[in-house]
């Protein structure tokens, strides 16, 4: 397990700071174990089978990992740095988990009526979210 770990619930989202974004790229390059990664997955509102969506790989691989023990390698680490710091950004927003989870699973019209969670699968698609849930924390709806 790695010292430094992107899902404590300390770490803000929108820090600027040299050490933290260092700490982020080396932990995205040493890939993200599968026991960090079942602490923080364990907690999100996903399934085995949207992970395995998100990181584009089977749930058999997935499994698989598990199993092994295996590290992820660094573009799904990376996706899975995204989605924990998507989350902790709508937990921010909206106030509370299950709040930030009921505006993933619902469909959103200034996202052409899709369920925002259908974006995940993808670096522009979090970053859309994200950019959403700010004009959300402003009153930009439209």
């Amino acid at each position: 397990m790695t010292q430094f770990t992107i899902f404590d619930p300390e770490v803000a989202y929108n820090t600027t700071d040299d050490k933290f974004i260092n700490e982020v790229i080396m932990l995205v390059r040493q890939g993200i174990t599968f026991e960090d990664f079942d602490k923080f997955a364990s907690k999100s509102a996903f399934s085995t089978e949207e992970w395995a969506e998100y990181l584009h790989i089977s749930e058999r691989t997935l499994q698989r990992y598990q199993k092994e023990q295996k590290s992820f390698d660094s573009l799904q680490s990376e996706k899975i740095i995204e989605i924990a710091l998507l989350q902790k950004r709508g937990v921010e927003v909206f106030g509370s988990k299950s709040k930030f989870q009921t505006w993933l699973e619902t469909p959103c019209l200034a996202l052409g009526d899709l369920m925002p969670k259908s974006f995940l699968d993808s670096s522009f698609g979090i970053n859309l979210l994200r950019d959403e849930l700010t004009r959300i924390e402003y009153g930009v709806l439209a």
